[in-house]
């Protein structure tokens, strides 16, 4: 008798820079959201999905949940919100290396009274010296809620990762495949790159400084090129808040946006799988975070082209 086809929406929730975006692109075998050592690297909600014969996986990456500080960690918490509702299984992901805190108690808070089945995840075992360390944080968690299950994994290493996918499926009804066979992610190409971009700026730059970043997708044509072939052609403007992390970008001689630039044009062409062109601008937009404009147009930036202006390095 043929097993039947399962098919569900599963959104990953956790406080910021517990390896949310590494778990979902380990998941998927393939690098859909920007990661970095950073708090608050996702702002927006972003959508894989992993398909099998008999199953199709839809996952929701969202912004880490936070005490909102400014306008946009307040639309980042409504995003976190907009995730959670409808969705077949949630995964709450907490970082095995972090002992338990008051703010970990506050993140509890939004799954305490969903009526939806939630899987705890344990991410980031790989750096525990011995795993038997992580047996009190379990209790803990355990204590507070009534996971379905809990699953310790290392998206790193791969560790737990088949378990955690098998699992997932085992806990999806049945349903129709929502998507085509090789469809990967909503994500359009300018949103990609504008990440991948930012991703770099987070990896490259001082701790103080990814906060204040966003980015523009300016400019994205398609040149043909005489030796044969298409180039795409990106320009690009990073906004910051103070005149101070312009010059920290920049760097000496414009020595740090180079590096950003070739770091972030090469992972573009990897996973784009195309010759590119980037030119990158910054450009200071005081206290853009508290921007509602501002804001709105970052939000549909992914689309269309947002402000432009700045200077090149």
């Amino acid at each position: 008798m043929k097993q039947p086809h399962v098919s569900g929406f599963v959104s990953i929730l956790g406080r910021p820079n517990v390896g949310k975006s590494t778990l979902m692109n380990a998941l998927l075998g393939a690098k859909v959201a920007i990661v970095a050592d950073k708090p608050q690297t996702t702002r927006n909600v972003i959508q894989g999905v992993h398909t099998d014969p008999g199953a199709q996986v839809v996952l929701l990456d969202t912004p880490g949940i936070l005490e909102p500080k400014n306008l946009l960690h307040k639309r980042m918490n409504e995003r976190v919100k907009e995730a959670m509702q409808g969705r077949d299984l949630l995964l709450f992901c907490v970082d095995a290396m972090r002992p338990f805190q008051p703010e970990d108690e506050a993140a509890l808070e939004w799954i305490r009274d969903v009526r939806i089945p939630v899987i705890l995840v344990f991410t980031k075992i790989d750096l525990l010296e011995r795993k038997s360390d992580l047996l009190p944080l379990i209790e803990a968690y355990r204590a507070k809620h009534d996971f379905l299950e809990i699953v310790p994994v290392s998206s790193a290493k791969g560790d737990g990762i088949m378990r955690l996918r098998r699992l997932i499926v085992s806990k999806l009804p049945e349903g129709p495949r929502y998507f085509p066979e090789d469809y990967l992610t909503d994500q359009p190409e300018r949103f990609l790159a504008a990440e991948l971009i930012r991703e770099q700026i987070l990896n490259l730059t001082h701790r103080e400084v990814p906060h204040s970043v966003a980015v523009f997708i300016d400019k994205w044509e398609e040149v043909t090129r005489k030796e044969g072939g298409t180039l795409t052609r990106i320009m690009a403007t990073v906004h910051v808040e103070r005149s101070g992390h312009k010059g920290i970008i920049i760097g000496r001689g414009g020595e740090m946006m180079k590096k950003i630039g070739t770091a972030a044009r090469q992972q573009m062409e990897e996973i784009l799988d195309r010759k590119i062109f980037l030119e990158v601008f910054v450009k200071v937009s005081e206290e853009w975070r508290e921007k509602e404009q501002f804001l709105n147009e970052l939000d549909a930036s992914s689309v269309a082209s947002g402000p432009t202006g700045g200077e090149t390095a």
